[in-house]
């Protein structure tokens, strides 16, 4: 393999760290349960010859953006701490059904007995979870929202927007529906004898930037390309003219 890493963005770097921006798709860490399948802890390894190289936190398959790993074991501990502390911000930018109104979420989560690797509303054996949530952007039948875990459980946002009505588009695991250019765009005239692709393919969800406390510093990755695509056709097509009230 001569460039294990063609698309991925390595945007900063030093002595205890390794900040990228983390691909749709790609799995963060090994599989729990197929120890074959590519993922950037490995590929990262390997390229930048880092054989401590350490995750504390990941991101799930389908979610993009900022993922931060540690070169050695006194990063790491330093890192894990201010996470447990919460004394890192994270942010994200999500596509959603509807338009909630702006809150917070405390549903505790756990993870599903019947589903390994899902996760679901439990409120006598969950853990604790906080996801704070405002609409940036708000179109006919969709939103574009600014959220931010203090916690970070197994599917936390996905599984607290599905609670509350709202899920995310391409979200099949929790409710939410594929977003088709046909449902937004007037006239729209299907390509003969070709199924139409929805214009994302995965949970519209993006790690736009994390703050970290010690030292202050806070690190963000742009938007990818099919996130991009989807909100310049909602921009362009589902464009909502009457204001929304956050409370």
């Amino acid at each position: 393999m001569s460039n294990p890493l063609p698309d991925i963005d390595v945007f900063y770097e030093d002595a205890d760290l390794l900040v990228v921006n983390k691909p749709p798709g790609l799995l963060a860490v090994p599989d729990r349960y197929d120890k074959t399948l590519p993922n950037l802890w490995d590929l990262l390894r390997q390229r930048y010859q880092l054989p401590e190289l350490t995750n504390p936190h990941r991101l799930d398959r389908y979610t993009s953006g900022v993922m931060i790993f540690t070169k050695h074991s006194q990063a790491y501990r330093r890192l894990t701490a201010q996470f447990r502390d919460r004394l890192i911000r994270k942010e994200y930018l999500a596509i959603c059904h509807g338009t909630p109104v702006g809150q917070s979420i405390t549903l505790p989560v756990g993870e599903r007995a019947d589903r390994p690797g899902l996760a679901r509303i439990d409120l006598h054996n969950g853990k604790t979870a906080e996801t704070h949530i405002a609409v940036k952007e708000a179109f006919r039948q969709h939103s574009l929202l600014t959220i931010i875990i203090t916690t970070g459980r197994l599917h936390q946002i996905r599984v607290h927007l599905q609670a509350i009505g709202h899920p995310l588009v391409g979200d099949a695991d929790y409710g939410g529906a594929p977003l088709y250019l046909s449902a937004l765009k007037p006239n729209y005239k299907p390509k003969p004898n070709e199924p139409e692709r929805p214009l994302m393919t995965r949970p519209a969800l993006h790690a736009s930037a994390i703050t970290l406390s010690d030292p202050p510093r806070t690190f963000c990755a742009p938007l990818p390309d099919d996130f991009e695509v989807a909100l310049r056709y909602l921009r362009r097509f589902a464009a909502r003219r009457d204001p929304v009230t956050q409370t």
